[in-house]
């Protein structure tokens, strides 16, 4: 089910904001549209099945003269809060006949009385309303363009109104607006130099408000209040607090700090979100290359409603914690690796701090030994880009960020979040809290010591050349294919063992990694364990290693990786399957040939 909004105009001369929401609250559109046709076709993806559509203009008017009783019951609870309607009667060109809104609902046949429990529906609503009481406003916000108002006026005001309708990213429901325009309305209010400019996103921004309200209704219709009737016209809005009072020009306080910083966050969030991604691909990048084994890389940033609840953080004595809370909040973008062995947390660590500039470093693992204790084991850091990459284009949205990045384990992640969701996110009674404090202790201790047994159980391995699962490599006489393949690459299976044994002094590689690279080998020919020999024997293991100059264990596809660019040069760096990092093969191959050179 879609829920659709339409800041409608009330002639076909002015831009209509055009919005939809899934059932999720997902921002899945939002568009400006002109004449009738062109609304039409915005809305016809959505609007085939059950949906919604709260439309802001009249749909049914019958009085000749002053207001609709509609807008008489709802001017006597918001005129107060400026937020009163228009009158509306028929005497306007505009309503003589059929209204605008009713032609759109009609021509997409949608029941419009408001109590109608059918699955395809439009009601008329109202954002000035719906904002007041949604957002608990003293008074609207004065975004709309009318004599006196400045330019500076309306775009505080219309980002303000932006920054709160992103914080309803933590709201009952949910509003999401990741992957949507909404990032470019927010640039383009910014970015606005004339009223006209700010005009184009406000009907986009008020068609959002509507679809909302259209979802808030669906889901909260005990939440609603409905002013007038079907038979002679009706406005649906979320119901005014009744402990909300008006404010005046005169009498407005200034806002609390963290609202402030809430607002200018929600601004902010749908940039980080991409710069998340970014960092998280970076940091996979980084790893990758280096040849380091690894569970996972994930990313994100800091949801509006986390933001909120950690900014408003206070001391025993209430004070804030944060002053400053957007430069103070470091963990506004995250990201996080997870390792496999407590050892490979230490190497991702130095890699971090060899490929980027780490701003901080703790490692929490330590200061909870230092204290005697067992429990909450992770490396904190503080990263931005180096200096390199702060210059080159390719990290733009970077620039000028940080990421807070954590390294762990797979069993110290597991036992941080359950230990996160039971204390902080679940009710412990307090008679229990000493027992489960223990208890929490003992799992801490036991993990660890996990850890320190999984570290072995890898080393062992290592050093007697096995893989988990794998013998070695076949000497059955066959080509090192696996059996289920159905094309000419040598099996992954059968290329981890060979690997084993060919670098018995690297460390393990991802997974997926072993299956890349066969295909690389497929791309130049090689389709046999023979072959692959025969390819690496010129190939001299101890000058590469001094070539290379690596700083930390390489994983065995890394090392082969290496070898067959040593190998086959420029031949290797043109294949197809390479395409995504010719310039870092080019520049890895330059380092080849001029340690040869030296030598």
């Amino acid at each position: 089910m879609y829920f659709v909004g339409v800041d409608l105009a009330w002639g076909e001369r002015k831009p209509t904001g055009v919005a939809v929401l899934d059932a999720d609250g997902a921002l899945v559109h939002v568009s400006t549209a002109q004449s009738d046709e062109d609304i039409l076709a915005a809305l016809a993806p959505f609007t085939t099945g059950d949906c919604l559509v709260a439309i802001d203009a009249p749909l049914i008017v019958r009085n000749e003269s002053g207001n609709r009783p509609a807008e008489a019951a709802l001017n006597k609870d918001f005129a107060r809060f400026h937020a009163g309607a228009h009158p509306v009667n028929t005497t306007k060109p505009e309503f003589s006949g059929v209204p605008r809104g009713a032609r759109i609902a009609s021509a997409l046949k949608l029941d419009m009385n408001p109590r109608s429990g059918r699955g395809r529906r439009a009601m008329e609503v109202y954002p000035h309303a719906a904002t007041v009481s949604l957002f608990r406003l003293g008074r609207t916000l004065k975004y709309k363009a009318k004599p006196g108002r400045s330019r500076e006026l309306l775009q505080s005001e219309l980002l303000r109104l932006m920054g709160l309708v992103g914080g309803l990213t933590g709201a009952e429901p949910a509003l999401h607006t990741e992957g949507s325009r909404w990032p470019e309305l927010i640039e383009a209010a910014g970015g606005a130099v004339r009223k006209s400019e700010l005009r184009v996103v406000e009907d986009q921004v008020d068609a959002v408000i509507c679809a909302y309200v259209a979802l808030f209704g669906h889901r909260h219709p005990q939440m609603m209040t409905t002013y007038g009737d079907v038979d002679n016209g009706y406005i649906v809005t979320p119901t005014l607090p009744a402990d909300l009072e008006p404010s005046t020009d005169e009498d407005v306080t200034p806002e609390d700090p963290v609202a402030v910083a809430v607002r200018e966050y929600a601004l902010r969030q749908p940039a980080l979100v991409e710069a998340a991604d970014r960092f998280c691909a970076l940091v996979t990048s980084i790893l990758d290359e280096a040849g380091i084994n690894y569970l996972s890389v994930t990313g994100r940033a800091k949801a509006v409603a986390s933001f909120a609840g950690k900014a408003a953080r206070r001391t025993a004595d209430g004070e804030l914690v944060y002053t400053e809370p957007l430069r103070e909040i470091n963990d506004q973008i995250g990201v996080r690796v997870i390792t496999y062995v407590q050892d490979d947390v230490a190497t991702v660590a130095d890699v971090i701090h060899d490929q980027l500039l780490v701003k901080r470093d703790r490692d929490m693992g330590e200061e909870t030994a230092r204290q005697g204790r067992f429990g909450y084991r992770s490396r904190h850091m503080l990263i931005t880009l180096d200096a390199a990459r702060e210059g080159h284009s390719d990290y733009e949205q970077l620039r000028g960020k940080a990421a807070s990045l954590q390294v762990r384990t797979v069993l110290q992640h597991a036992w941080a979040e359950f230990e996160h969701d039971i204390r902080y996110k679940g009710t412990v009674p307090a008679e229990q809290a000493p027992e489960l404090d223990r208890r929490f202790t003992l799992a801490a201790g036991l993990l660890e010591l996990a850890d320190q047994e999984f570290s072995i159980i890898r080393d062992r391995l290592a050093a007697n050349r096995v893989l988990p699962g794998d013998e070695g490599a076949p000497d059955d006489g066959t080509t090192g294919r696996d059996t289920a393949d159905d094309d000419s690459r040598i099996g992954a299976r059968e290329l981890a063992a060979f690997l084993a044994g060919q670098y018995p002094e690297a460390g393990w590689s991802r997974t997926e990694h072993y299956t890349w690279i066969t295909g690389l080998l497929a791309e130049l020919a090689i389709t046999s364990l023979p072959e692959l020999t025969e390819v690496l024997l010129p190939v001299n293991e101890l000058d590469l290693n001094a070539r290379m100059d690596y700083k930390y264990p390489p994983g065995a596809v890394r090392r082969l990786d290496d070898a067959l660019l040593a190998a086959f040069g420029e031949k290797f760096v043109a294949l197809p399957g390479n395409a995504d990092r010719r310039a870092l093969l080019k520049s890895r191959l330059e380092k080849l040939q001029s340690s040869g050179e030296q030598d």
